[in-house]
C-alpha cells in the first residue's frame, strides 16, 4: 500500500511539536524546546512564524523524509471564531484571521499559517481539526452578567474530546451516553463538561477560570478596570500582561513547569503556595461545572502535559474525587488526534468542512 504521509504541526508556548504519520502510524516525532530568551527576542506570536517554520524544515531533512511524498498538512487549530467540531480546510480568510488574532493571540496560532505556507510550496492541502474555538455550549452556558458581552467557549477541545474518547473506548461505554468532566492541564487550564457526545460548557482558560503557566484566568474586575484606566493601557499591552506574562509566570518568573517543580519539591515555599493556589483554582472552577450537571457526573479526566506531575494531579485529586472517580491521562493525544482527523478525510469516511 502507498504511504499516506502526513506532517502535523502543533506549536505551544514552549515548544513546537512535529511529526510525520503514515495514515495513523507514527512513523516519526519531536517536540522542539524553546527557552523564555529564544523567543523573547520576537515582538509577538506572528513573528515567530519564520523561525519555526524553519525548524520544522530541520527535521524533515533530518528525518530523511521527502516534502515531496508528504500527502496532506494537519495543524492544530488556532483561536478562530465559533465552529462546529470537525476536519477544516485551511484558506486565506482562516490564516487573516489568525495573523490578526481576532480571537486572541496564541503560540496556536501558528500551526495554521505554517502549514498553508508549506502546503501552498508542496501544492497539498492543510487542514484543521477540532479547533480550540469548538463550540457545542447550551444557551444558558453563554450569558456572562452583562448584555453587551458573552461568554465565548476556547477550549483545548482536541485533546479533551480525543481523550473523552479514549477512555470511553477503554471503559466500553458509549462517548454519547456519559456525562464526563474533563480538565486539560498545560500553558493553559482548560475545563469542559461533556453529555451525550457535546461539551456543552467549558472555562475559556483566555479570560476566565484557574490562573495557569502564564495566563491570568479570572480577575477581580473592578481593580482590573482600574489599573487599566490609571495606566491609560492599550488592549495589545494589557492582552499580553494577562495573557503571555500571567498565572505562575507573573508570581515566579517561569514559564518553565519542571524548574517550578523542582522549587516545589525542594520545599520552596512561595513556589509551594503559588502552586496549590493553581491547583485550588482549578478544583474550584471543576465543582462549578458539576453543578452544571446536576452533580451526575460519570467520571472526572485530567489531561495534559502538567498531568505528568502525579504531585499536582493529586493535589486536584483531593478536592474534587467526591464529585465522580478521577483517572489521569498524562500528556496529549492531540498529534495522533489530528493525523487521524486528516486520514478520515483522505479516506472519505468524513467531508472536509470550509472555514
Amino acid at each position: 500500500m502507498p504511504q499516506q504521509l502526513i506532517l502535523v504541526i502543533n506549536p505551544g508556548n514552549t515548544s513546537t511539536k512535529v511529526a510525520v504519520y503514515d495514515g495513523t502510524a507514527p512513523v516519526c516525532a519531536a517536540a522542539i524546546k524553546h527557552a523564555d530568551e529564544e523567543l523573547s527576542r520576537f515582538p509577538d506570536i506572528n513573528a515567530q512564524k519564520d523561525f519555526r517554520e524553519g525548524l520544522i524544515l530541520d527535521f524533515l531533512h533530518d528525518k530523511a523524509i521527502d516534502p515531496g511524498a508528504i500527502r496532506a498538512v494537519a495543524a492544530r487549530g488556532g483561536l478562530l471564531k465559533p465552529l462546529a467540531s470537525g476536519t477544516y480546510v485551511v484558506d486565506q480568510r482562516m490564516v487573516d484571521d489568525l495573523v490578526a488574532a481576532r480571537q486572541g493571540s496564541h503560540a496556536s496560532n501558528l500551526a495554521a499559517q505554517i502549514g498553508f505556507s508549506l502546503g501552498t510550496r508542496l501544492g497539498i492541502t492543510c487542514y484543521i481539526v477540532d479547533p480550540v474555538s469548538v463550540d457545542e455550549a447550551e444557551p444558558l452556558a453563554r450569558y456572562s452578567g452583562h448584555r453587551l458581552f458573552s461568554r465565548v467557549m476556547l477550549t483545548h477541545a482536541l485533546n479533551m474530546k480525543a481523550v473523552a474518547k479514549r477512555f470511553c473506548a477503554e471503559q466500553k461505554l458509549r462517548y454519547e451516553a456519559v456525562t464526563l468532566l474533563v480538565i486539560h492541564l498545560g500553558t493553559g487550564n482548560s475545563l469542559s463538561l461533556h453529555r451525550n457526545g457535546r461539551m456543552i460548557d467549558a472555562v475559556n482558560p483566555s479570560e476566565e477560570g484557574p490562573f495557569s503557566m502564564d495566563r491570568s484566568g479570572g480577575l477581580p474586575l473592578l481593580q482590573v478596570a482600574r489599573y487599566i484606566c490609571d495606566q491609560r493601557l492599550e488592549f495589545k499591552e494589557f492582552e499580553k500582561m494577562v495573557f503571555g506574562n500571567g498565572g505562575l509566570f507573573s508570581y515566579l518568573g517561569s514559564k518553565d513547569f519542571l524548574k517550578i517543580r523542582e522549587k516545589y519539591l525542594a520545599g520552596d515555599a512561595q513556589t509551594m503556595e503559588v502552586v496549590q493556589a493553581m491547583a485550588y483554582q482549578v478544583a474550584k472552577e471543576a465543582g462549578g461545572l458539576a453543578t452544571v450537571a446536576e452533580g451526575k457526573v460519570d467520571a472526572i479526566i485530567i489531561t495534559g502535559g502538567i498531568a505528568f506531575n502525579e504531585f499536582f494531579t493529586e493535589l486536584i485529586r483531593r478536592r474534587v474525587g467526591f464529585i465522580a472517580p478521577v483517572h489521569v491521562y498524562p500528556g496529549e493525544d492531540e498529534m495522533q488526534a489530528l493525523a487521524e482527523g486528516v486520514r478520515r478525510v483522505l479516506d472519505g469516511q468524513e467531508a472536509a468542512r470550509t472555514y
